[in-house]
């Protein structure tokens, strides 16, 4: 792990906005396996804090993140043990940013390569500025990125994912706002603003109903579409039961702001 003096991960909240921001610019933001500890560990705390409701995952330097440490795993070719824990912790990590109960924007600037691409991928929403750029180049290495398919995959079309993972090619912000990649392509001198306007939009929001609206969003996504409307109809039912469901529907009937609970 690193020392105090030198963290590599920042973390900073004001007014229901987390940001961690990955902070090892020299190493190009690499998810090293401390990288990665730092992360999961990051996640997990705000996962439990009740004050956070949006997260905003941004990157130092003008790499967001190359993808995993080369020369880490260079200096552990034969220990399958290191390797195959590193990855369990990388797939772990993509996981906590999907099944956070509060929804991650990924603020890219710069470039996103390999698990770094796979890292934007796992985020709910993506703002790039229009000098960002990406890549699964496993394949110009001999190793294919296999684990960052999942994510990308998940994200944008059969065929659009096939040709960033066969050729390991660069792909510029317009084109990965085309294939539904990320949301967002602007300036980069607005990059901050457009993120957390979109941020805060969303932490006004009933902290119940995002939490519960997340979940069965990638629940569903997985269902046979007549088992994806029962169980969104379940969701719907119980999420009525919800304090904020009711002060929500009396709020737009009697045109008043809601006054959203604090859970």
């Amino acid at each position: 792990m690193a020392s105090a003096e030198e963290p590599l991960l920042h973390q900073y909240s004001e007014n229901g906005i987390t940001t961690l921001t990955l902070d090892q610019p020299k190493r190009r933001n690499s998810l090293s396996m401390a990288m990665l500890e730092e992360l999961s560990t990051a996640l997990e705390q705000v996962a439990q804090d009740s004050e956070t409701r949006v997260v905003v995952l941004a990157a130092h330097g003008n790499v967001f993140c190359a993808g995993h440490d080369l020369t880490e795993i260079q200096n552990r070719f034969d220990d399958h043990e290191f390797q195959l824990a590193l990855f369990k912790l990388c797939s772990k990590v993509m996981q906590q940013i999907v099944n956070l109960p509060k929804p991650v924007i990924a603020r890219v600037a710069g470039v996103a390569t390999a698990a770094g691409c796979q890292l934007v991928a796992s985020c709910d929403l993506a703002v790039a500025a229009d000098t960002a750029r990406f890549a699964t180049p496993g394949v110009n290495i001999g190793l294919f990125c296999s684990t960052p398919m999942v994510a990308l995959s998940r994200n944008v079309s059969r065929k659009h994912a096939m040709e960033m993972l066969l050729t390991g090619e660069l792909i510029g912000a317009a084109r990965a706002e085309t294939i539904g990649l990320v949301n967002r392509v602007v300036d980069e001198q607005v990059l901050d603003e457009t993120v957390y306007r979109m941020a805060r939009t969303i932490a006004d929001k009933s902290g119940q109903a995002v939490k519960v609206g997340k979940e069965a969003f990638y629940r569903q996504l997985e269902l046979p579409l007549a088992d994806a409307y029962e169980f969104t109809s379940q969701v719907m039912a119980e999420n009525m039961q919800a304090s904020d469901a009711r002060e929500g529907i009396c709020a737009f009937l009697e045109k008043r702001n809601p006054e959203w609970s604090k859970d």
